[in-house]
């Protein structure tokens, strides 16, 4: 059987934070660590001196470089400029797999590689939509044409990749039964992470790590946790790390709350750090798809507590009371509750470590996604034959 040659993969997407980045990281580990040749291209004018370091430890591995150019959230007429710019990088990297995760790495990679197909080059077009333009809402006018065309996309691609079985049926139920490929292929989390971190017996109870914006629920995680000192009877403490736009607004909240003493912030850092300062994780998501924090929280060893949205009662288990209802403080905290009153909650709800790296490791995420790479390209293609 002829030896399969390594594979040039571009991964494109627009904003380097969050779960999209580190999907994309993990991704680019595996895959060069199997010979293969990676590259990234993402937005320039997103992510700040915490993004810019993982890129400083990540670029030596990115053989095929790490390419930043200005990519809007919204469409903007300078896309134009953005795809010209990036369809003449791309076809001289001439990439076997163009793989876009989120709405506007999704289309970016779908067009290019559309466009690279028409003159005659092989390259297979895949997108991860990572929730993004699935939070839309088909009732409206902005969601309809935005889920139009996702579905208008579909002719343009290979495969549908999905982070979570919840993932692919809000695709379904919102765009329609998809007309391409389709393969869930659940987030991992690395071998070096599944390593227990112990909190000091002194540190704060409960820890939200995430951006600070509204759609991820730091205001619910606010609510909640003053609620919850007034189920207990006594004070707790509480850290929550991150940045984005909200930032003072909560502040503002936690003054009006008089909870500034015993509610502590700071900036972004990494999530295997901040677990070492807190003992539960609290995941207050209003919408996900399948959030890494809650993967690695529980690589960790930490007990999670987490909104019921996207996948993550995929991770924690469709009945367990770690699931509060997303959006509700008084449910939230009602669970909160549980958790620091009850004797022996984490062991007794938390799945089972060995059964949770079976499924949600990086090593089986690369290798399905690698399987699907493959399988779109040309069955056993020969070393050196492109």
């Amino acid at each position: 059987m002829a030896e399969r040659a390594p594979l040039r993969i571009l991964h494109c997407f627009r904003s380097p934070v969050g779960g999209i980045f580190r999907h994309v990281r993990d991704l680019v580990e595996e895959h060069r660590a199997a010979g293969h040749e990676v590259g990234i291209l993402c937005d320039s004018s997103t992510g700040g001196a915490h993004e810019d370091r993982l890129f400083q430890s990540i670029e030596p591995q990115l053989s095929l470089g790490l390419t930043r150019i200005p990519l809007r959230r919204a469409i903007v007429p300078s896309d134009l400029m953005a795809i010209y710019r990036s369809y003449k990088h791309i076809k001289s990297l001439k990439p076997d797999i163009l793989h876009g995760h989120g709405a506007k790495g999704g289309a970016l990679a779908r067009l290019i590689g559309s466009t690279l197909r028409v003159n005659k080059y092989r390259v297979a077009r895949l997108y991860s939509p990572h929730g993004g333009s699935l939070h839309f809402d088909r009732s409206s006018l902005s969601g309809r044409i935005v889920l139009g065309l996702e579905r208008f996309q579909e002719h343009f691609g290979d495969a549908l990749v999905f982070v979570c079985d919840y993932e692919r049926r809000t695709y379904e139920a919102k765009v329609g039964k998809p007309r391409t490929l389709t393969k869930v292929i659940y987030n991992g989390i690395k071998d070096a992470e599944f390593e227990t971190i112990a909190a000091d017996p002194s540190a704060p109870h409960f820890l939200y790590i995430g951006m600070l914006r509204d759609l991820k629920g730091p205001d619910v995680f606010i609510d909640a946790f003053a609620r919850t000192e007034r189920a207990v009877g006594y004070p707790l403490l509480a850290l929550m790390v991150g940045d984005g736009p909200d930032r003072d607004r909560y502040e503002a909240m936690m003054a009006e709350r008089g909870l500034g003493r015993r509610i502590e912030m700071k900036p972004a850092m990494p999530a295997r750090e901040a677990f070492a300062q807190a003992k539960i994780v609290v995941v207050p998501s209003r919408a996900e798809a399948m959030p890494y924090i809650v993967l690695e929280a529980l690589a960790a060893g930490k007990a999670v507590i987490a909104s019921r949205v996207g996948g993550i009662p995929e991770v924690l288990g469709e009945t367990s009371e770690a699931l509060a209802v997303p959006g509700n403080a008084e449910d939230l905290a009602r669970v909160m509750t549980q958790a620091v009153t009850t004797p022996g909650w984490k062991d007794r709800v938390m799945p089972k470590p060995e059964a949770f790296k079976a499924v949600f490791s990086a090593s089986v995420m690369a290798r399905e996604m690698l399987e699907l790479y493959q399988d779109l390209l040309d069955p056993n293609p020969v070393a050196g034959h492109r």
